[in-house]
């Protein structure tokens, strides 16, 4: 078991970084170079390029769905994978773009979290606060589940 989630880790960081190395070329290619809010930039972009965005999103969550699928073995096993490599790959993704861009500059910096189905807007340190609770939630439950 520690094993195969220690395996999800690391797909969950590969796949964090694979996607904050997108947003640093989509922010180059859409000429935001300042660290800033992500808010105020939902009404700058075009619409075209924000349901393109909507589809990564998807596809994302297709990809995390699909692994909790072909790994778990019972229906409680594959939501707790489904969560743990979610987790994993949501804290990454802002750790990711830290390190590459040192965005947020803050964990109050404002984020447009998700944008299915319309815009999940917060500052970072809520989707990083849910993500260590979901990990910290799911090592515990591990360790009383084989004591």
């Amino acid at each position: 078991m520690i094993v195969k989630f220690l395996l999800l880790t690391l797909f969950g960081i590969a796949m964090a970084h694979v996607e904050g190395v997108v947003v640093v070329y989509l922010r180059k290619a859409l000429g935001i170079l300042e660290p800033e809010s992500n808010k105020e930039l939902l009404g700058e972009i075009n619409k075209h390029y924000i349901n393109i965005e909507r589809t990564r999103e998807a596809a994302t969550i297709v990809m995390l769905v699909t692994l909790s699928l072909l790994v778990g073995e019972t229906l409680l096993e594959k939501l707790v994978i489904f969560l743990w490599t979610f987790a994993i790959w949501d804290l990454f993704y802002y750790a990711s773009l830290y390190v590459l861009i040192k965005w947020p500059p803050n964990l109050t910096t404002v984020d447009v979290l998700f944008l299915i189905p319309r815009p999940w807007i917060a500052p970072v340190y809520i989707p990083i606060g849910i993500s260590l609770a979901t990990i910290i939630l799911i090592i515990v439950f591990y360790i009383f589940r084989f004591l």
